[in-house]
C-alpha cells in the first residue's frame, strides 16, 4: 500500500483546499510601510496601500479569505476607543480590500489589547481588574465599526465572557443580521503568541493591581471540558463558525470541537507554530516545507473546516503538486 508514490496518492488524504484557508495580516498607520517581522519570517507590517498588492498576490494562489489586525493610528487610552475609529487602519484596509477584491472574504480581528494604554483586552476598572462587561460593549462598537467599513465577517479574540452575544445584538440592531461571526471559543492562554504580540504591540503592560497575562480570562490549557464549555456558550450566543486557538498543541481539542458541534470550525495555525518551524529549519535541523506540510496536514486530519495561518502566502509553494 505505500511501495510508489502512485500509490499512496492513491489513499492519501489532501490538504485542505486554498479556498478554506483564511491568511492574517497586519495593518499600520502611514503609506509606504512593508516592515517585516522579525520573529515572523515572510509576515510583514503593511500601511494600506502596501497590503493591496501583497493580497493580490496571496489570492492569486487561490487563497479564500483574509483577516485583518490593525494597531492604533491615536494614542492608546484605557477603553482602546483609537479601535472603533471609522478611519483607523483596519476600516481603512477593509475598505481598500472590498474596493479592489469584492469577491474576498474579509474578516477582521475584534479585540482592544492594541488599542489599550495597559495592553489587557477590556478597560481596566480603579483597582487594576479587567471589566468584562465594558469590555464586551466596547468590543460591539468595534465591530459595528468594522462590518460598517465592509467587513464580511467579524472575530472577536478579547475571551470576554458574553462577548459573542453582544456583538450578534449590535449587528443585527444595526441591520447587519448577515455578517458572520468567528468565535474565538477556544482561545487558549497560550506562550505561542510572542511573536503575534511583537508584531501587534499587543503584550500586557505593568500597570499597579493589573494581572501581567491574561490568564483570567483566556482559557486554561490544563481544563479542556472548560473550553468547550465556551464552545457551546459562543454557539448558543449566535456564533457562526468556532475557533480552537492555537492549533498544532490542540489538535485534541480540535477533534473535540468537530465532533461536538454542527458549525464550522476553524484552527488558527498562531505566530509561535509558525516561528518554531521557521527556527527548526534555520537550525538544520528539518527541511522548511516538509515540516510545515506536514505539520498543516495534520489540522486537516483533526477535522478543520477553516485553516488561519501565516502559511497562506506559501499556500502554492507546499501544496502546488501532489505529494
Amino acid at each position: 500500500m505505500r511501495r510508489t508514490e502512485g500509490i499512496r496518492a492513491l489513499f492519501d488524504i489532501d490538504p485542505l483546499p486554498a479556498r478554506r484557508w483564511c491568511w492574517p495580516t497586519f495593518v499600520v498607520p502611514g503609506t509606504g510601510v512593508e516592515r517585516e517581522i522579525p520573529s515572523m519570517p515572510g509576515q510583514y507590517n503593511y500601511s494600506v496601500d502596501r497590503l493591496i498588492p501583497a493580497v493580490e498576490r496571496v489570492i492569486r494562489q487561490g487563497i479564500g479569505s483574509v483577516m485583518v489586525f490593525g494597531q492604533a493610528d491615536a494614542p492608546k487610552d484605557n477603553g482602546g476607543s483609537a479601535a472603533w475609529c471609522p478611519h483607523a487602519p483596519v476600516q481603512e484596509a477593509v475598505r481598500a480590500l472590498k474596493r479592489a477584491f469584492p469577491d474576498l472574504t474579509v474578516w477582521t480581528d475584534v479585540c482592544l489589547c492594541a488599542y489599550t494604554a495597559h495592553g489587557h483586552c477590556a478597560p481596566l476598572r480603579p483597582d487594576g481588574t479587567p471589566d468584562n462587561d465594558a469590555g464586551c460593549m466596547a468590543l460591539a462598537k468595534v465591530a459595528l465599526s468594522h462590518v460598517e467599513a465592509g467587513a464580511d465577517g467579524v472575530a472577536p479574540s478579547a475571551m470576554m465572557d458574553g462577548q459573542v452575544r453582544a456583538i450578534r445584538s449590535a449587528l443585527d440592531e444595526a441591520g447587519f443580521e448577515e455578517r458572520l461571526l468567528m468565535a474565538y471559543s477556544a482561545k487558549f492562554a497560550s506562550a505561542l503568541y510572542g511573536p503575534f504580540r511583537d508584531a501587534e504591540g499587543s503584550a500586557p503592560v505593568a500597570v499597579p493591581g493589573a494581572p501581567t497575562d491574561r490568564r483570567g480570562y483566556q482559557a486554561s490549557y490544563a481544563n479542556p471540558d472548560s473550553a468547550m464549555l465556551e464552545l457551546v456558550q459562543d454557539e448558543a450566543e449566535g456564533a457562526d463558525i468556532l475557533m480552537v486557538k492555537p492549533a498544532l498543541f490542540y489538535l485534541d481539542m480540535l477533534r473535540r470541537a468537530k465532533e461536538r458541534t454542527l458549525l464550522p470550525v476553524a484552527a488558527y495555525n498562531v505566530s509561535g507554530e509558525y516561528a518554531m518551524i521557521h527556527a527548526t529549519a534555520r537550525q538544520g535541523w528539518g527541511d522548511l516545507d516538509d515540516l510545515a506540510r506536514e505539520s498543516l496536514l495534520a489540522l486537516t486530519r483533526a477535522g478543520a473546516d477553516l485553516i488561519i495561518s501565516y502559511w497562506a502566502p506559501f499556500y502554492g509553494r507546499l501544496f502546488g503538486k501532489r505529494r
